[in-house]
């Protein structure tokens, strides 16, 4: 079910894996996403089960409807209908972020010392876009000031090829995101990108996960499969 997990301080931070679901066919394993094509009811049962691995209930496990973009917004229970952003923050306790992947770069971040936690999913479009910078400041809204970052599995340069006025567009935004693929192509480091954006504000303590969605087949890539399921990574804050 995990692919990286780590719990410390009464702070729970995880990235799941393909192992340990019900989904079949294209979504075969632990697919948490419910907007790929997937059977509602194995959704509802991988999602109960990602709940129990992190010792929370269902009901507060909260996922995003994320959509490339820069939003973010700032919960203290379940929404009761859609959350269309790509970063969640809450100083809530026992209620959990999570962010939905299958190439895109996933975020955990955390000031332990003020509460604050968030999810954060950063594409391409939304590392331009400056996801990650809308989440701090959200996060410093609620107190958080020394806050660490967890950046999770996702597509590497090498096999994330684009075009070259692409690439270029995003450099622009953050150089560390320029780079090649093995042949030599145009791509875009996406992860990179977040890391010196994490950086720029004011963010030193950050866990880089290794991994690459394509090349690791016990995580689901679109860029590799087509049709496939998501991954995610959570995380959550123990009342004290």
């Amino acid at each position: 079910m995990f692919f990286w997990r780590n719990d410390v301080d009464g702070l729970r931070r995880a990235f799941t894996d393909r192992s340990g679901g019900v989904s079949e066919g294209a979504y075969a394993g632990l697919n948490l996403g419910g907007h790929v094509g997937d059977s509602s009811a194995s959704v509802r049962e991988n999602r109960a089960r990602l709940a129990e691995g992190v010792a929370v209930d269902v009901d507060r496990l909260v996922f995003m409807d994320q959509c490339h973009g820069a939003d973010v917004a700032v919960v203290s229970e379940k929404p009761t209908g859609p959350l269309v952003v790509d970063g969640v923050v809450t100083a809530e306790p026992d209620l959990a972020l999570a962010v939905l992947v299958a190439d895109c770069t996933p975020i955990l971040l955390s000031d332990v010392d003020a509460g604050v936690i968030a999810a954060v999913h950063a594409g391409r479009p939304g590392m331009t876009k400056g996801v990650v910078g809308q989440a701090i400041s959200a996060m410093r809204d609620l107190g958080a000031s020394r806050v660490s970052a967890v950046v999770g599995p996702s597509v590497c340069g090498r096999c994330y090829e684009v075009p070259l006025d692409m690439r270029e567009d995003a450099a622009e935004v953050s150089p560390e995101s320029r780079t090649v693929t093995w042949t030599g192509k145009p791509a875009i480091d996406v992860a990179a990108g977040v890391v010196a954006q994490l950086r720029s504000n004011g963010v030193d303590e950050i866990t880089w996960v290794p991994g690459c969605a394509r090349e690791d087949e016990s995580l689901f890539s679109h860029r590799r499969d087509g049709t496939t399921g998501r991954f995610a990574g959570v995380i959550m804050r123990s009342a004290p």
